[in-house]
């Protein structure tokens, strides 16, 4: 058995986990939930299910993967009772990861399309109207769909055939380093326009008549959704970057690391769409709408608007490019541990599957819009999104909870001895009866509602 590689630096582990956490959601449905559910009052309570929720199932995914030191798909038979079937999340995991990467390169596919319309200036001129039918003629052109698609899936695989330091480490750092950078730019920008201070005021300041208006139970409802998705824990793609770091670091405080670094870029994404939008008198929409119809609206009426339009394409493109070389990489090491393959081989075999499995998603907003799986106006990305979502990712979690708390998984102690070991924050005593107990009733609510 050849030797495991390695992550070549903390500062790599922590940005590619947080690139793998930082994705198209952070920016197209935090800013707006925080508009409909409060403002502030909102953020407070979604950092509070952040660190109850989210913080403690990252710790998990990450001392499993550290604990058994190989790909999700064989890490419950390194850690699980003999007798026991916790090993067939395994290959849930894959499937999850598969499942994800077959609408989000498409999605990604769009940012590029976008950074380039910007670019060349084919938004200049258009009212909201105009902007819309640039985005409508994109989906129904099936060549742009899967050109797009396939250049992000082969440059994603190619990236992460070249090795796992030299490859991935090397170019995410790049890339969330720069996005971290363009984001203060572009929230710099936004915050300083003539009436952009009423945005601020609407986007930070907590809202209590709206909170009481909404009724307090479905803000906390959304707060708890957004807090658990916005890190990607449930399908391993975090378990992977455990097995790659060295036992120096406690992993609770890496999980903060993460989280932290997850939230302030799902909070600067609002410093720059809510002092824009009120800056030009627009209501800030949900979903692609807001991103991909209502923003680019905004950069044409603004001073240079060509230059701060591409430039939050190319943030974008960047933002859904770190999750994608993420996932890649999960699925490389989980098809390394099956096959026994070797990186290269193992990386372009997975990239002509992803690219073949990607392709319904690419091909259902034109030659494939028949098919409507969840009602009228829906396409293969809202079914793929449905199962990866609602069952996938928090029944994942559900399970990571239930393995690291119960004796007849890997149980509590051995869950702490691994996830305490090196200099950091600790797991505290009190989590324990919160984790085993707390916990899964909240995760369960969230598939509930999900299903609904």
């Amino acid at each position: 058995m050849e030797e495991r590689e390695h992550l070549g630096s903390r500062l790599g582990f922590i940005l590619i986990s947080a690139g793998c956490a930082i994705g198209i959601g952070n920016v197209w449905k935090f800013p707006w939930l925080v508009g409909k559910y409060g403002g502030g009052a909102f953020v407070l309570i979604y950092l509070i299910f952040l660190a109850v929720m989210g913080v403690p199932v990252m710790t998990m995914e990450f001392a499993m993967g550290r604990a058994a030191q190989v790909s999700p798909v064989l890490m419950y038979r390194k850690l699980e009772p003999a007798g026991t079937f916790w090993h067939i999340h395994g290959y849930v995991s894959l499937v999850g990861n598969y499942l994800l990467m077959m609408f989000y390169t498409t999605v990604a596919g769009w940012m590029l399309q976008y950074f380039l319309l910007e670019a060349k200036g084919s938004f200049q001129g258009q009212n909201a109207e105009g902007v819309s039918a640039v985005f409508t003629a994109m989906l129904e052109s099936p060549l742009r769909q899967v050109s797009f698609m396939a250049v992000t899936v082969f440059v994603g695989f190619a990236i992460n055939a070249i090795g796992l330091q030299n490859g991935l480490e090397r170019v995410t750092k790049v890339l969330m380093l720069a996005l971290l950078g363009i984001m203060v730019i572009l929230a710099v920008n936004s915050v300083l326009m003539p009436g952009g201070r009423e945005g601020l005021a609407f986007y930070l300041l907590p809202n209590l008549e709206e909170v009481r208006k909404t009724g307090i139970l479905e803000v906390i409802v959304n707060a708890m959704n957004q807090a658990f998705f916005t890190l990607s824990i449930g399908i391993g793609a975090m378990a992977i970057f455990g097995s790659y770091i060295g036992k120096d670091r406690a992993l609770m405080g890496e999980s903060v690391h993460v989280a932290v670094l997850d939230t302030f870029v799902a909070v600067a994404s609002g410093l720059i769409i809510f002092p824009a939008c009120f800056a030009y008198g627009v209501q800030p929409d949900a979903g692609p709408s807001l991103i991909f119809i209502t923003l680019p609206n905004i950069f044409n009426h603004m001073a240079g608007g060509r230059v701060w339009g591409a430039l939050f394409f190319v943030f974008m493109t960047f933002a859904a490019f770190s999750t994608i070389l993420a996932v890649f990489e999960n699925i490389i090491a989980m098809t390394m541990d099956l096959s026994g393959w070797k990186r290269q081989k193992a990386s372009w075999i997975s990239c002509i599957l992803v690219f073949l499995l990607s392709l319904p998603c690419a091909l259902g907003f034109n030659v494939w819009s028949g098919f409507q799986p969840l009602g009228e106006g829906t396409s293969f990305m809202n079914l793929e999104d449905f199962f990866v979502s609602n069952l996938i990712l928090p029944i994942g979690a559900l399970i990571y909870v239930l393995f690291c708390t119960r004796k007849l998984g890997w149980g509590w102690d051995n869950f702490t001895a691994e996830a305490d070991t090196g200099k950091g924050l600790k797991v505290m005593k009190w989590m324990r009866l919160f984790t085993a107990w707390v916990l899964p009733v909240l995760i369960l609510i969230i598939i509930i509602m999900g299903l609904i």
